[in-house]
């Protein structure tokens, strides 16, 4: 099955429920019943290539939150092969690259935890001095309520930063 990528559709091209074919990877490979990552998109599409999607979260606040998601069901980083770790790595650093180019943040948040999705997924968060967490983690309590006209400002921004993004993940997926 081709697996071109799409831009911002928010239609996922996924194969379906337990279509994924299974690696042979420790930990990993076939798509996990119940895994909101192997069952749906996990988020607004932006692009979608064989081995890996980007979705654009939907976070109250946070208008810039995207994931880089591993199309394979992999608990951890090191189930992926060599190869698939850089490319995996290489699509973090554009996703960072484009938002810093495209937003100028304060600070990138780069986390990949999976407690609660254990499914290969790395967190990508452009975050402001402004925003209703600042300093303190995504995932803290808030400390302010993050100004409506500046994430307004941001969102206007998304669709001309997800066409660089997805022009250059192309580019990196050959």
């Amino acid at each position: 099955m081709s697996m071109a990528p799409t831009l911002g559709t928010g239609v996922s091209s996924l194969a379906p429920e337990g279509a994924l074919a299974a690696s042979g990877r420790p930990g990993g490979g076939s798509a996990q019943q119940g895994c909101p990552f192997c069952e749906g998109p996990g988020g607004r599409v932006v692009f979608e290539g064989a081995k890996l999607r980007v979705i654009h979260a939907e976070e109250v606040g946070f208008p810039a939150f995207y994931r880089v998601i591993w199309r394979e069901h992999a608990p951890e980083f090191s189930d992926l092969d060599a190869a698939d770790r850089v490319l995996c790595m290489e699509a973090v650093t554009v996703v960072e690259q484009c938002l810093r180019e495209q937003l100028k943040p304060t600070k990138i948040n780069l986390a990949a935890l999976g407690n609660m999705v254990p499914h290969l997924h790395w967190h990508v968060i452009a975050r402001f001095d402004w925003d209703s967490h600042f300093p303190s983690p995504f995932w803290a309590a808030a400390q302010r309520a993050a100004p409506v006209d500046r994430v307004a400002e941001l969102q206007a921004l998304l669709p001309e930063l997800e066409a660089e993004m997805v022009r250059r993940l192309v580019l990196l997926q050959g």
